[in-house]
C-alpha cells in the first residue's frame, strides 16, 4: 500500500521567521543560530534543498558535540586543566611506548585500571589528567577525585545513611581517578570511600589512581585491613606504571624557569 503523501502546512507570513519560531519550539538552538545566515546563500549559489537539509542537521550535530563536551568536561571535575598539549613526553621516565599504549585508551574500553606510582614532581598528576581530558574528548564520562575528595563523600552522605547511592552514582562514569594517594596518612572516612569506590568498580568502572607510594605499601597510611581488600581488587585488572627521578617542579625552581624574571 503507497505511503499517504506528506501534508505540510503552508506558511502563513514569513517562513523564515516560522522556521525560526520552529526550532525554538523543537529545541534545535543550532540550527537557529545558523538559518540566517545560511539561507541567504542557499538561495544566492542555488544549493539543492537536501544540501540545505545536510548543512543544517550538521550544524545541529556540531553543536550538540561540542555542548556534550563541555558538559562531560565540566562534570569531570579536573582539577588543572592539564592536557597533552603542555605534556613533554621526552622527559617523562615513563617509557614512550608504555605513554603511547594509555594514550590510545583502550585499556579504559576493557574496564582495566591504572597506578601510577613515583615520588613528588614526576608528572603522574599531570599525566592521568590528560588521560582524563583525552577521555573526554573520546566520549566517555569521566569523575576525579583526590583522596580526600572521598572522605569528604563520606561524611556528607553518613548523615542520611545515603552512602551507597552517592557511589552508585559515580559509578555512571566510565572512567573515574583518585590523585594524591600517599601524600598524607588517609582519614578514615577516605580509606572507607576509597575502599568503597574500589569494591563498587570491580570489574564494572575503569580507575586510575596516582600514588607517592606503590599500592602495596598502602596499609602505611590506612589500616591494613581495609588496604589490603582495597589493593587486591584495585590491582587485579591493572597496568601499574612507575615514574622515577628529580621533581620536575623543583628542577624548574632551580634553573629559574618556575618564575618570569623581575624587570
Amino acid at each position: 500500500m503507497p505511503a499517504a503523501p506528506l501534508r505540510v502546512a503552508g506558511s502563513t507570513g514569513d517562513p523564515l521567521a516560522e522556521a525560526l519560531m520552529l526550532t525554538k519550539r523543537l529545541k534545535l538552538p543550532h540550527i537557529r543560530r545558523a538559518l540566517t545566515d545560511l539561507i541567504p546563500t542557499a538561495k544566492a549559489q542555488r544549493w539543492d534543498p537536501a544540501e540545505v537539509v545536510r548543512v543544517l542537521l550538521a550544524e545541529e550535530a556540531a553543536g550538540r558535540d561540542a555542548a556534550n563536551l563541555r558538559t562531560r568536561r565540566h562534570r569531570a571535575g579536573f582539577p588543572a586543566g592539564k592536557t597533552f598539549g603542555d605534556w613533554r613526553e621526552e622527559i617523562s621516565s615513563i617509557p614512550r611506548r608504555t605513554q603511547d599504549a594509555l594514550r590510545t585508551l583502550e585499556w579504559v574500553t576493557n574496564i582495566e585500571n591504572l597506578s601510577i606510582c613515583g615520588p613528588s614532581g614526576t608528572g603522574k598528576s599531570h599525566f592521568c589528567e590528560a588521560l582524563g581530558q583525552a577521555a573526554v574528548e573520546a566520549g566517555h564520562i569521566v569523575t576525579w577525585f583526590s583522596i580526600e575528595d572521598l572522605g569528604a563523600l563520606v561524611r556528607r552522605h553518613r548523615v542520611d545513611d545515603s552512602i551507597s547511592r552517592a557511589i552508585a552514582k559515580v559509578m555512571r562514569s566510565d572512567l573515574i581517578f583518585v590523585d594524591d594517594i600517599g601524600l598524607l596518612p588517609v582519614s578514615p572516612d577516605a580509606a572507607e570511600g576509597f575502599y568503597r569506590l574500589v569494591d563498587a568498580a570491580y570489574e564494572r568502572r575503569t580507575l586510575a589512581v596516582s600514588s607517592n607510594l606503590h599500592p602495596s605499601g598502602f596499609d602505611k597510611i590506612m589500616p591494613k585491613t581495609l588496604a589490603t581488600a582495597t589493593v587486591d581488587r584495585l590491582l587485579h585488572h591493572a597496568h601499574i606504571v612507575v615514574t622515577e627521578g628529580d621533581s620536575y617542579r623543583l628542577t624548574q625552581a632551580t634553573n629559574g624557569e618556575g618564575v618570569r624574571p623581575l624587570n
